[in-house]
C-alpha cells in the first residue's frame, strides 16, 4: 500500500512538473511578447511626445504670427481711419476752396455786369464824339476812357478847351451814377522835353499838372465827389506808340480816365456772396 502511494506521489510530482514547464514557458513567451508591446508603446510615446513637442512650437507660432496679425491689423484699421478722416478733411477743404472760387467768380461777374453797363452807357453818351480822340475799353476789369490831348489841351498846355469840358460832361453824368466807382485820371505825354518857358520842370510836371486840371473841372463843373477822383502823372514812362514818329507821339500825349470800383466795394460783392450761401 506504502508503495503504491509512493508511486502515486511520484507521478502525480511529475506530471504537475510538466505542467508548471509549460506553463513557464507560455508565460515566458507571453513576458517577452508584453516586453516588445512594451517597447514598441516606449518608442510610440517617444514618437508622440516628439509630435507633441512639435505642434505645440507650431501652436506657439502660429499664435505668434495671429498676434502680430493682429497688431497689423489693428495698425492698418487705425492707419485707414486716419487716411479716410484725412481725405474727408481734404475733400471738406476743397468743397470750402470750390465754394469761395464759385462765390469770388460771382462776384466778379456782378462786376463785370456793372463795368458792361458802364461802357454801354459811355459808348451811348460819347457815340457822337472822333473815335481818333476818344476810345473806351476795358482791362483788367476797369473801364478806362482815353482821350488825346490835341482834345483836352493846346500843345504845351494844362488849361481845358470847352470842347474838352463837353467831353467831360459827358463822362461826367454817367460817372455820377455810378457812386460806387472811383475815377483815376491819368496824364501822359510823349519824350520831348517840355519849354522852360511853360513854366514845367520836366515831363512829370506836365503830366500831373494836366490830371490835375480834369480833376478840377470834373469836381467844380460836374459835381463829382472829391472823394472819388485821384490825380495821377506818368509822365512819357507808358508810351502806347513809338515816339520816333509825330504820330506816335501824338497818340502818347493822351489822358486816361480809370472807372473802377472801390476796394472795399469789390470786396464787400464777394463778402456779399459768400454770406449767401452761409
Amino acid at each position: 500500500m506504502k508503495k503504491i502511494l509512493v508511486l502515486t506521489f511520484a507521478v502525480t510530482l511529475g506530471l504537475s512538473s510538466c505542467v508548471s514547464k509549460k506553463k513557464f514557458g507560455a508565460l515566458e513567451s507571453q513576458n517577452s511578447k508584453l516586453e516588445n508591446d512594451l517597447s514598441q508603446a516606449k518608442m510610440e510615446l517617444a514618437g508622440c511626445l516628439d509630435e507633441k513637442k512639435n505642434l505645440n512650437e507650431q501652436v506657439k507660432y502660429l499664435q505668434n504670427s495671429n498676434s502680430k496679425l493682429m497688431n497689423n491689423m489693428g495698425e492698418l484699421v487705425t492707419l485707414n481711419k486716419k487716411e479716410a478722416e484725412n481725405l474727408e478733411r481734404s475733400l471738406e477743404s476743397l468743397k470750402e476752396k470750390d465754394l469761395q472760387i464759385k462765390k469770388m467768380a460771382d462776384a466778379r461777374n456782378r462786376k463785370d455786369s456793372v463795368n458792361l453797363a458802364l461802357v454801354t452807357s459811355l459808348k451811348g453818351v460819347l457815340n457822337n464824339m472822333d473815335d481818333e480822340d476818344i476810345q473806351i475799353n476795358v482791362d483788367k476789369g476797369v473801364v478806362i476812357v482815353s482821350i488825346s490831348d490835341k482834345l483836352l489841351f493846346n500843345s504845351g498846355s494844362y488849361s481845358i478847351s470847352n470842347r474838352a469840358k463837353e467831353v467831360l460832361g459827358k463822362v461826367a453824368k454817367v460817372v455820377n451814377n455810378k457812386p460806387s466807382m472811383d475815377v483815376m485820371v491819368e496824364g501822359h505825354t510823349d519824350d520831348k522835353g517840355v519849354l522852360s518857358t511853360a513854366g514845367f520842370k520836366d515831363n512829370w510836371d506836365l503830366s500831373v499838372m494836366r490830371a490835375t486840371s480834369v480833376v478840377r473841372v470834373l469836381q467844380e463843373d460836374f459835381n463829382v465827389a472829391p472823394t472819388r477822383l485821384i490825380a495821377a502823372g506818368r509822365s512819357e514812362y507808358i508810351p502806347v506808340a513809338d515816339n520816333g514818329s509825330a504820330d506816335g507821339r501824338s497818340q502818347n500825349r493822351r489822358t486816361r480816365i480809370l472807372i473802377m470800383p472801390k476796394i472795399d466795394e469789390f470786396y464787400g460783392m464777394i463778402e456779399d456772396e459768400m454770406n449767401k450761401g452761409k
